[in-house]
């Protein structure tokens, strides 16, 4: 199946410099000189440390866009408590909701779901500790998608002809709603079981199938 990438605009015209604006907020994340463990930290102040720091460098894959992506990924999930999300699945696929109704956290909502859609498109991939996303952008020409973003977030609905490819859409989303529940706790819990003896991917991810 040849692969469909549509978006549909439900607020005037366009996200524009709102998701610019987004973005722009959310970069650059710089780890210093403490590494990894001091990155999953705080401390404010210029120079500067982010919890997320150190947790660029552990990307499957580093683009000029992973700093600030991973910034939206820590605003969010800094912000999980103010996020609705359902997850409806589809016999080929999954409808998400993710809203809110705190303007700031509405926007960087959208502006997560645009990157990550358009790096879905593109077959940048984006991932930290999930095990579904390699098999999502392996078969990303077997996936149609379409969005909509409302006033409060966005609706996405992920579709493909292919089992295995249904079952990663459908994983990958209990995943996301995990992170959505539980926020940095559930990221910490999964970096510390993705960087411990023993760990790995498939370890850090399957938290998400015991949440929902």
């Amino acid at each position: 199946m040849k692969s469909s990438f549509r978006y549909t605009f439900g607020v005037a015209a366009s996200l524009g410099w709102g998701l610019a604006s987004t973005m722009a907020s959310a970069q650059p994340y710089s780890p210093g000189p403490q590494g990894m463990g001091q990155g999953m930290g705080h401390r404010q102040g210029a120079g500067t440390y982010t919890p997320m720091a150190g947790a660029v460098s552990h990307l499957t894959k580093q683009d000029a866009g992973s700093a600030a992506d991973m910034g939206l990924v820590h605003a969010l999930l800094m912000q999980h408590e103010k996020i609705e999300r359902t997850v409806t699945q589809l016999p080929n696929g999954i409808q998400t909701v993710t809203e809110s109704n705190d303007p700031q956290v509405a926007q960087s909502i959208k502006a997560h779901v645009a990157s990550m859609s358009k790096r879905l498109s593109d077959g940048r991939e984006f991932n930290l500790f999930s095990d579904t996303i390699p098999v999502l952008f392996a078969n990303k020409d077997r996936i149609e998608s379409t969005v909509e973003f409302t006033g409060r977030g966005a609706i996405a609905r992920r579709t493909s002809t292919d089992g295995a490819v249904v079952a990663a859409l459908q994983a990958h989303a209990k995943e996301v709603s995990a992170l959505a529940q539980g926020g940095m706790a559930e990221f910490h819990r999964n970096m510390a079981t993705l960087m411990a003896p023993g760990g790995g991917r498939a370890a850090a991810g399957a938290g998400a199938s015991r949440t929902r």
